[in-house]
């Protein structure tokens, strides 16, 4: 081929279209940005989804502050007629007899009881306000809202939906109780803090909780009533919660 005809050839060859400006730059960096919203897409839809499968206990988005309910700051009943009170301000001072023995007798709707033994040694600020909220009916007629067979019957939420409390979060205790067998009791948490009012029940081993949620009571009577609790999750389509309708605490 002659040269004219190869500078010819050449010119005829298609070339890129470049934009100016703006577009110029989203032009060469279309590699780059396609695969950053790949990775933005895979974290909008993965940390929500693994939140909800870790969180056990109150989850909602922290509510207003209450303004009308009043300060839990005696183990006197503060319960006006047949209304209970279940909203306070902060959690009750600590009012346990030093040397007593407390437990907790819960008579479900359909009249089978169990018994806790409250372990007031080991965790005294759980088992204080677990007995401040009996003695002033907190739980009567609230359900076992969350029941998963072989793991836990938990309760204790004025909404029945998991996401409810009583209007404060208790302070963090610690001790050497495993969660390694059914029947011990200890109190739900979230990312929020303690709940001041949802426990759970444990229906077998539970060892991988140890450490993130404090064993303050175990079931010393009852245990056949507490599995027979109806399982089930929060939401519709579900088979109606278990009621308790009393809890007596006996201190000895």
């Amino acid at each position: 081929m002659a040269r004219s005809d190869r500078r010819r050839s050449e010119k005829t060859k298609s070339t890129d279209i470049e934009f100016p400006g703006v577009m110029g730059v989203l032009q060469r960096n279309m590699r780059w940005l396609f695969i950053a919203g790949i990775f933005v897409l895979i974290a909008s839809i993965g940390f929500p989804l693994l939140t909800s499968v870790l969180d056990l206990g109150e989850n909602a988005p922290p509510e207003p502050a209450a303004t009308e309910s009043p300060t839990a700051t005696t183990q006197e009943t503060v319960t006006s007629g047949s209304e209970i009170q279940r909203r306070f301000d902060t959690e009750p001072d600590f009012a346990l007899t030093e040397g007593a023995k407390y437990s907790a007798v819960i008579t479900m709707e359909g009249g089978d009881q169990f018994e806790i033994e409250l372990l007031s040694e080991d965790s005294p600020g759980h088992v204080n306000n677990f007995v401040f909220l009996s003695r002033n009916k907190f739980f009567d007629g609230l359900t076992f809202h969350r029941v998963i067979a072989e793991f836990v019957a938990q309760g204790g939420d004025p909404t029945g939906t998991g996401m409810g409390g009583p209007g404060y979060f208790l302070k963090e205790e610690f001790n050497g109780i495993y969660l390694d067998s059914e029947g011990l009791v200890a109190m739900a948490k979230s990312p929020r803090g303690v709940s001041g009012s949802q426990f759970f029940i444990t229906l077998g081993p539970t060892p991988w909780l140890t450490g993130d949620f404090t064993v303050f009571g175990k079931i010393s009577n009852g245990m056949d009533t507490v599995k027979a609790i109806t399982v089930r999750e929060p939401g519709q389509g579900q088979p109606a919660a278990d009621v308790i309708k009393s809890i007596d605490i006996i201190e000895q």
